[in-house]
């Protein structure tokens, strides 16, 4: 007779899972890996033998081992140490410190968030993407106890993006405000440029304004330099230092140049040049003219006072001479028949030859 065969021996084979969608699916919770129970019985003890030295000597190594055995369950199990909450975000699968993606312009890439609750009750967490364009599988998800979610999400490449690093963040939230967060770099494909441009200067009172403009596909740190020359030589000559600024590509910033002993009185053109890595720079222009209108208009004020009292002076001199008391004969040096003589009065119309009427 043939053996009688096992009982699965016909079973037919389970059939294995497919591989996991590209898609998004909805997340997964798992539960967290619980404490090893502890040992309830003793049995071993009780069967040594209780009457030779050597038996008491491994008995009592015996109850050593057991004691270790039975404290290290609960060392193993105990929660570690994390943040307050007693929940955590992480990328999936363990030993990244942060996310990482790249790609060309126009690409989907896809990763997935690992949110840990280690605590004894439920927590309910959101989920949003900062710097980069992301989207979650589902952005509120709520842990149970003991429990970790696994959320998938995609990071979208703009397919109008320049070359170069991006950075960003994928941040947790939870009903009482706390958050965690976890970096992302996001890194665009295609050649390396470094490009600056620096724009708009003009001067201010007494601050210089400029903007630099990252036209590259690198991060850039830039240096500057200034220098203005006067009518009469060089006003303004400043070193190439390092601005505090990190330029990531396809920004703007818009900047200050403070200059507080700047001239009073002349006409400059002032020359901003900077420079970052790899080959970057650009140099711009600018012209001002410096006058002190105070004073002009102390002076201009000053002489109008003194043609106006200069003019006044004039015309009261004019006036005195036409009002004058009149002539009574003719001007001097005027003589001969030219002369114009008084018209004759009644008392001389009577008077002929000598007689008196």
């Amino acid at each position: 007779m043939q053996p009688p065969m096992p009982p699965d021996a016909h079973a037919v084979p389970r059939p294995r899972r497919p591989p996991m969608a590209r898609s998004l699916s909805k997340p997964r919770s798992l539960p967290l890996p619980r404490p090893l129970p502890l040992l309830r019985s003793l049995p071993l003890l009780r069967s040594l033998p209780r009457s030779l030295p050597m038996a008491l000597c491994l008995r009592a190594a015996v109850l050593c081992l057991l004691a270790l055995l039975g404290a290290a369950p609960a060392a193993w199990g105990a929660p570690p140490r994390t943040e307050p909450g007693g929940w955590s975000v992480a990328p999936s699968g363990g030993g990244r410190p942060s996310f990482y993606a790249e790609g060309p312009p126009g690409t989907v890439l896809r990763d997935t968030v690992s949110v840990t609750n280690r605590g004894h009750a439920p927590v309910d967490v959101r989920l949003s993407g900062t710097g980069v364009r992301t989207a979650f599988a589902d952005t509120d998800v709520r842990v149970p106890a003991r429990t970790r979610a696994e959320v998938p999400f995609t990071v979208t490449v703009p397919a109008a993006s320049e070359p170069g690093d991006r950075s960003g963040a994928i941040v947790a939230r939870d009903a009482e405000g706390r958050t965690r967060t976890v970096r992302l770099r996001l890194r665009v494909g295609g050649p390396a440029l470094a490009a600056l441009t620096v724009e708009h200067v003009a001067l201010h009172g007494d601050r210089i304004t400029y903007e630099l403009v990252n036209r590259g596909t690198t991060v850039l740190v830039p240096r500057l330099a200034v220098r203005a020359d006067g009518v009469f030589g060089r006003v303004l000559d400043r070193a190439p230092r390092t601005l505090p600024v990190r330029l990531l590509p396809g920004t703007r910033r818009k900047l200050t140049e403070p200059w507080p002993d700047r001239p009073a009185l002349d006409a400059v053109d002032i020359r901003l040049t900077v420079t970052a890595a790899d080959g970057a720079h650009d140099t711009a222009t600018a012209s001002a003219r410096f006058v002190p209108w105070g004073t002009v208009a102390g002076s201009a004020g000053a002489v109008a006072v003194g043609a106006g009292a200069l003019l006044l002076v004039r015309r009261r001199g004019r006036r005195t001479t036409d009002d004058g008391p009149a002539l009574d004969g003719p001007p001097p040096g005027i003589t001969g028949a030219g002369a114009l003589a008084p018209e004759p009065s009644s008392t001389d119309a009577e008077l002929t030859g000598g007689a008196v009427k």
